[in-house]
């Protein structure tokens, strides 16, 4: 089976749009959201006003605010994400599930998303960039893979 690999600067504009750093405006609890990057760094600061500024952020500036803050690796050594005064364990099933709802926003709000995704029907989905361990990142490849192609499946199930 063919396969397409999810990611930014991918020829296919399908795997563009569905990357984390593309720019899709989303709204989730309440927090404006730039991008899906932006939300993912965003649970790495305890502190809701600095993760409403994070999220505020699209992709690509998202990922380079956290890698010039120093607490940007705080929480892997507790294995601590937080979400709107929420901690959330990263190896638990409630974070699964946060992470679950923040894509479904996206995919319900972003018609550009969901077009995408519907564009890579037939095709695995992969990842060739990121971590595998999930105490080096808020999001797996494998995480991420699942999340969409989970996302996509639903959508063929409501045609």
């Amino acid at each position: 089976m063919l396969s397409v690999n999810i990611h930014s600067r991918s020829l296919n504009p399908n795997a563009q749009a569905l990357s984390n750093l593309a720019a899709h405006a989303f709204v989730f609890d309440g927090v404006q959201c730039a991008s899906m990057e932006g939300w993912l760094q965003s649970l790495k600061y305890p502190d809701q006003q600095e993760q409403e500024a994070v999220c505020a952020l699209s992709g690509l500036a998202a990922k380079q605010y956290a890698s010039r803050r120093r607490s940007r690796h705080a929480w892997q050594k507790r294995g601590l994400l937080c979400w709107q005064g929420k901690v959330f364990l990263r190896e638990s099933e409630e974070y699964a599930w946060l992470l679950k709802r923040a894509f479904q926003a996206l995919h319900d709000q972003v018609p550009a998303f969901r077009g995408a995704l519907r564009g890579t029907t037939g095709f695995v989905l992969q990842h060739s960039f990121g971590s595998t361990d999930q105490y080096k990142t808020v999001l797996t490849k494998a995480e991420f893979c699942k999340l969409l192609t989970s996302l996509r499946d639903q959508q063929k199930a409501r045609l």
